[in-house]
């Protein structure tokens, strides 16, 4: 398991990260990405345990020995998911200070972009991040509340 966790996790995250930034122009965006994350998270906590998900992770001191409890996590996810929030409700309540509806879109064209060239970023871009952050604190507070009963 902590093998194939090596190789499936970093494909997980490249996946998870390309359609998370393809999503305003295509199929995918902050919903899918944060699905896939929660996942590439799931198998590492399956294949190495509580503990080196919030050593090698989350960047925590840990005490060896010490009993593992979802307590030390769950905060730190719920943070995510209020930040997530606050991103989509903001971006959405920008285009309101400008006298346009809720959530309207705009985008931005850059020329002369090293090895890419020509690049655009829309402001749905702002939402679909809300959006990833809403479902990986989500999902990830559930896993940890759920696996520790």
């Amino acid at each position: 398991m902590r093998t194939t966790a090596r190789v499936i996790v970093p494909i997980i995250l490249v996946v998870s990260i390309s359609l998370f930034v393809e999503g305003h122009n295509l199929p995918g965006g902050g919903f899918i990405g944060g699905v896939l994350t929660t996942t590439a998270f799931a198998i590492i906590y399956l294949a190495f345990g509580l503990d080196f998900l919030e050593r090698a992770v989350l960047a925590r001191d840990v005490e060896p020995g010490k009993e593992p409890s979802r307590d030390r996590v769950v905060p730190a996810y719920r943070r995510v998911f209020e930040y997530g929030l606050a991103i989509a409700v903001a971006s959405g309540l920008v285009p309101l200070l400008f006298d346009l509806p809720f959530l309207t879109q705009d985008y931005w064209e850059f020329e002369g972009v090293p090895i890419y060239h020509h690049v655009e970023i829309a402001s749905a871009l702002a939402f679909d991040l809300g959006v990833y952050c809403v479902v990986v604190g989500g999902l990830l507070t559930i896993l940890s509340v759920v696996g520790a009963e």
